[in-house]
C-alpha cells in the first residue's frame, strides 16, 4: 500500500550557504526538513562569529546563522578588515592601471590574520620578513600590532604605514622612527571632547577602558587636557575582558557623563551590562568611538546575554567624536573619483550590508593608504621626473632607500577620498572630528570640530532623554524642614486651654486660700506647682517656631527662651511637688524619732526646699547662657529621592536647635530644657550634668512617692496626690526622653512626642492636684468660716483620727503636770 502524501515545513535555504566558509549538512537530504543539521566552516585567514552547528525543528533553526569574519588587519577585537581590504583591493586596482605611477611595477597585498593579536602578529611578521619575496613596506591594521610591528621594523629598514592605528603612542618618533598612519592620533578625539564637556557645563566625568596601550595612552591624555580646561575625572575604571565590575563601580559612585575607550566586540560586553545596572537614560551620557560600524550593537554576539532589543535601549542618546574619514565635498580625489563615488564602489564590493560590516568608516583611510604608499614608491623610483632608485634593489640592509621613501612619504600631500592627506611631524594624519549621536537607533551628525582653530560648527540637532544634556552629577537641592503646621496649632491649641487651665486653679486656690483644707494642702506650693505648669505650656510655643515663622537673627532669642521657660516651669512645677513629698518622707516616716518635726514643720521649711531647687537652675542656667549660650545650627540628614521623576536629590537640612535638642524635654513631662550649644565639648559636659541632674530628682520623686504612698498627715493633706502626679510625669518622661533623641530626624514626630508630653503631664498635674478639692469644696459647700470648716474637714477619717490624737496628747501633757504638782 502507497504511503499517502503530505505537506511538511522546512528550514531556511539560507543556513546551506556560507561566504568565506563550507556548510556541511547531515541527518537528511535537502531541502532541510525535520532533524537535518547543518555544520559550519570557514575559510583560511576567517573566523566563525557565531554557534557552529544547528538543527532544524519544525521549519526553524535552532540557532541564529553565524558568519565568517575576516580579521587582524581585518578582524579580531576590531574588525576593520571586513570593509578595509576590499578598499585595499580597490585601491590596489586602481594604482597598478595607472601608467603614470609606478610604471615599471606592480603592487601586490600578501596579508595574514593576526585577529589583533600581538602574538599572532609576531609569529606572521617573522613569516613575511624570512621568506621570500622581501617586503617593502609593512602596513598593519590595529595599534596593538602597530605598535610590536613598529617598533621591531627598523631594525629591517622597513617603513611601516597604518590604516587603523589610533594609538597616542605610536607618535613617539624616537620608539617609531619609522611609522606613518592615515587615521589621525586618538588623542584628536580629546580635544573635541573637552569642547564638549564645556558646551555643556559639565566639571565632573569619569571614564571606562580596556586595558591595552591605545586606550591607556589616550586617556592619560584626556586627564591632562580636562585638568587644564578645570574639569575633574572623579572616577577611572579599566578591564581586560570582563567589564561587569567596573560598570557596577561605575553605577556605585553615580558617575553620569562617562568616557569609554574600548574595541567594538568589548563595546557589546561593556553595554550588556550598563543595560543590567540601568546605567543609561536621561541621567546618563556615554562617549564613545565613532570607528565602530553603525549597527555594532545590533551584531549578533554570543559572548553576551543580551536581547538586540535591550542593547538598542541602553545606547539610546550617546556621543561618539570619529575622524572625519570620507571627504565630506564631492570633489575630485588623486584616483579621479569622488567620495561618493568611492562609497558606491566599495558597497557593490561588500557582502553585506555597510551598517553591518566593521570598518566600513575607515575604509576610506585604507585606500588613501594604498596611494600614499604608490605615490611615495613612484617618487623614490623617479616617477614624475625625478632622479630615484631601482626599488628592486631594496633589501632589510639597505637604509639608504628606506631614507628615501621615508623622505617621500613624509612630503606627501594629496586629495584622497577621506580628505586632504597630509602628515605631522610625528607620522601622524591630521583631520576634522565629526560628532554625532544614536537617535532612535541610528547615528546623527550634530556637528563638526577643527581642533587646529578650535573651531566648533554645531547643527543644534542634538536631543536628549530628558530635553536637556543631563547634570554631571546628582544635583542635591536643600529643602529645609519645617514643622507641620496643622500639627503646630493643633498643639498650641491645648497648650493655650492648658494655660488657661493653670490659671483656673491658680485663681481657686488663692481665693479660697482661707479654708481649712486648702490651707492644710500647703497652697503656696499649690500656686507654684501651677505657676510653674503653666511657664511649661507656654515653652510649647518656642518650642515649634522653626525657619518658618522666624528669622534667622531671631534663633539665638527663641533658644533662650525655650531654655529658660521650660528650666523655670521645671523647678518651680515638679520641685514644689517634690518639696512636699521630700518633707512628707522626712517627717512622718518614723513617728518616735521626728515626733518634735510633726509639731514644727514650719511653712517656710518648705519654701526654703524650693527655692534651693529654683536657685540651682537659675545658676546653672545662667552659668550656661554666660559660658556657651545656644544658637542656631543646620544639622544635614540622608540625602532623599524626590517625589517627582527629577534628577536630584533631596538634602533635608533642619535649622538646630528644633527637634533633635528635645531629648530630655521631656524630664518635666516636657518641663526640661530643650536645646543644645553650640556643639562644644563645654556644652556637651553640661548637657550631660543637667540630664543627671534631672533624672536623678525623677527618680528619687519616684522612690519617695511609694515610700509616703501610706502616710497619713493633715499637714500636707494631698501628698497621695501629689505622689500620683510624680509617677505620671516620670513615665512620661522616661518614655519621651528617648524617643525624642530617636526620632531626631523627624521633626514632625518628634516635636508631637514632645510637647505632648509636656501638655500631658501639665494637664495631668493641675487636675490631679486641684479638680478634687475644687470637687470637695462644690459638693459639700466648704466655702464658710475656719471653724465650719474645721468640724466639716474633721469628718474626713484621716482628720478626725489626727484631731483625736492631738486631744489625746493634750490630755496626756495635762496628767503629766499634775503628777509632777503631786
Amino acid at each position: 500500500m502507497d504511503t499517502p502524501s503530505r505537506c511538511v515545513r522546512i528550514c531556511s535555504k539560507s543556513y546551506l550557504m556560507l561566504e568565506n566558509g563550507k556548510v556541511f549538512l547531515t541527518g537528511g537530504d535537502l531541502p532541510a526538513l525535520d532533524g537535518a543539521r547543518v555544520d559550519f566552516r570557514c575559510d583560511p585567514d576567517f573566523h566563525l562569529a557565531g554557534v557552529s552547528r544547528s538543527t532544524c525543528s519544525q521549519g526553524q533553526w535552532s540557532s541564529p546563522k553565524p558568519h565568517c569574519q575576516g580579521v587582524g588587519g581585518w578582524g579580531g577585537g576590531w574588525p576593520g578588515g571586513q570593509a578595509c581590504q576590499p578598499a585595499v583591493e580597490m585601491a590596489l586596482e586602481d594604482v597598478n592601471s595607472r601608467r603614470d605611477i609606478l610604471p615599471d611595477y606592480e603592487l601586490k597585498l600578501i596579508h595574514h590574520d593576526s585577529q589583533c593579536d600581538p602574538g599572532q602578529a609576531t609569529k606572521y611578521l617573522y613569516e613575511l620578513l624570512y621568506n621570500d619575496p622581501i617586503k617593502i613596506i609593512l602596513m598593519p591594521g590595529c595599534s596593538s600590532v602597530s605598535t610590536l610591528v613598529a617598533e621591531a621594523a627598523r631594525m629591517w629598514n622597513l617603513i611601516v604605514l597604518s590604516y587603523g592605528s589610533s594609538s597616542p603612542a605610536l607618535s613617539n618618533r624616537q620608539r617609531f622612527p619609522t611609522f606613518f598612519r592615515t587615521h589621525p592620533s586618538a588623542t584628536l578625539h580629546n580635544p573635541t571632547r573637552v569642547k564638549l564637556f564645556e558646551k555643556w557645563g559639565w566639571k565632573k566625568i569619569a571614564t571606562i577602558q580596556q586595558t591595552t596601550e591605545v586606550f591607556t595612552s589616550t586617556l592619560d591624555d584626556l586627564e591632562e587636557r580636562v585638568k587644564e580646561a578645570g574639569i575633574e575625572i572623579t572616577f577611572r575604571q579599566s578591564f581586560f575582558s570582563d567589564p561587569a565590575v567596573p560598570v557596577k563601580n561605575l553605577k556605585r559612585q553615580d558617575a553620569r557623563i562617562i568616557v569609554g575607550l574600548f574595541y567594538e566586540t568589548e563595546a557589546r560586553k561593556v553595554f550588556c551590562e550598563v543595560y543590567k545596572e540601568r546605567l543609561f537614560g536621561k541621567k546618563y551620557v556615554w562617549f564613545l568611538i565613532g570607528w565602530y560600524a553603525d549597527n555594532w550593537f545590533k551584531t549578533y554576539d554570543p559572548s553576551i546575554n543580551c536581547t538586540v532589543d535591550e542593547m538598542t535601549e541602553a545606547v539610546e542618546g550617546h556621543i561618539t567624536t570619529e575622524i572625519v574619514m570620507l571627504n565630506p565635498a564631492n570633489t575630485r580625489s588623486i584616483s579621479n573619483m569622488t567620495s561618493q563615488e568611492f562609497v558606491e564602489k566599495l558597497t557593490k564590493r561588500l557582502k553585506r550590508h555597510p551598517e553591518e560590516t566593521g570598518g566600513f568608516q575607515e575604509a576610506p583611510l585604507a585606500y588613501d593608504a594604498i596611494w600614499a604608499l604608490a605615490l611615495a614608491l613612484n617618487k623614490t623610483s623617479g616617477g614624475g621626473g625625478h632622479a630615484g632608485v631601482r626599488l628592486e634593489d631594496f633589501n632589510y640592509n639597505n637604509q639608504t632607500i628606506t631614507d628615501q621613501i621615508y623622505r617621500a612619504m613624509n612630503s606627501s600631500s594629496f586629495e584622497g577620498v577621506s580628505g586632504h592627506v597630509v602628515f605631522d611631524a610625528s607620522g601622524s594624519r591630521m583631520a576634522w572630528t565629526l560628532i554625532e549621536q544614536l537617535q532612535g537607533g541610528s547615528y546623527k551628525k550634530i556637528g563638526y570640530y577643527d581642533s587646529t582653530k578650535d573651531d566648533l560648527s554645531w547643527s543644534k540637532t542634538d536631543k536628549w532623554i530628558g530635553g536637556s544634556p543631563p547634570a554631571d552629577q546628582t544635583l542635591v537641592i536643600k529643602t529645609f524642614r519645617f514643622l507641620s503646621q496643622k500639627l503646630f496649632i493643633s498643639v498650641s491649641v491645648l497648650s493655650s486651654l492648658g494655660i488657661v487651665l493653670a490659671v483656673v486653679c491658680l485663681s481657686f486656690n488663692i481665693y479660697n486660700s482661707h479654708v481649712r483644707y486648702i490651707q492644710n494642702s500647703q497652697p503656696t506650693l499649690n500656686n507654684l506647682t501651677a505657676v510653674g505648669c503653666s511657664l511649661a505650656l507656654a515653652a510649647v510655643f518656642p518650642l515649634g517656631l522653626d525657619g518658618y515663622h522666624i528669622g534667622r537673627n531671631q534663633f539665638p532669642f527663641v533658644c533662650q527662651a525655650r531654655l529658660w521657660l521650660l528650666g523655670l516651669g521645671f523647678s518651680l512645677g515638679y520641685g514644689s511637688m517634690f518639696t512636699k513629698i521630700w518633707w512628707v518622707h522626712t517627717v512622718f516616716t518614723k513617728k518616735e524619732e521626728k515626733k518634735e518635726w510633726r509639731k514644727t514643720l514650719e511653712p517656710w521649711k518648705l519654701y526654703a526646699t524650693v527655692g534651693l531647687l529654683v536657685g540651682t537652675d537659675l545658676l546653672t542656667l545662667a552659668v550656661w547662657q554666660i559660658v556657651d549660650p545656644l544658637h542656631r545650627t543646620i544639622e544635614t540628614f540622608a540625602k532623599e529621592e524626590p517625589k517627582e521623576d527629577i534628577d536630584v536629590s533631596i538634602l533635608p537640612p533642619v535649622s538646630q536647635p528644633v527637634y533633635d535638642l528635645l531629648s530630655w524635654t521631656a524630664l518635666r513631662g516636657g518641663s526640661g530644657v530643650a536645646g543644645r550649644s553650640s556643639g562644644s565639648e563645654e556644652g556637651t559636659r553640661q548637657s550631660c550634668i543637667f540630664y543627671g541632674y534631672k533624672g536623678l530628682l525623677l527618680l528619687l520623686g519616684i522612690f519617695l512617692a511609694y515610700e509616703t504612698k501610706s502616710v497619713s498627715t493633715e499637714k500636707i493633706n494631698d501628698h497621695r496626690a501629689v505622689g500620683m502626679a510624680i509617677y505620671n510625669v516620670a513615665v512620661l518622661c522616661l518614655i519621651t526622653a528617648p524617643v525624642t533623641m530617636i526620632l531626631s530626624s523627624q521633626q514632625d514626630a518628634a516635636f508631637a512626642f514632645a510637647s505632648l508630653a509636656i501638655v500631658f503631664s501639665s494637664y495631668i498635674t493641675l487636675v490631679v492636684l486641684f479638680v478634687p478639692k475644687m470637687r470637695r469644696l462644690i459638693t459639700r459647700g466648704e466655702w464658710q468660716s475656719e471653724a465650719q470648716d474645721t468640724m466639716k474637714t474633721g469628718s474626713s477619717t484621716n482628720n478626725h483620727e489626727e484631731e483625736k490624737s492631738r486631744l489625746l496628747e493634750k490630755e496626756n501633757r495635762e496628767l503629766e503636770k499634775i503628777i509632777a504638782e503631786v
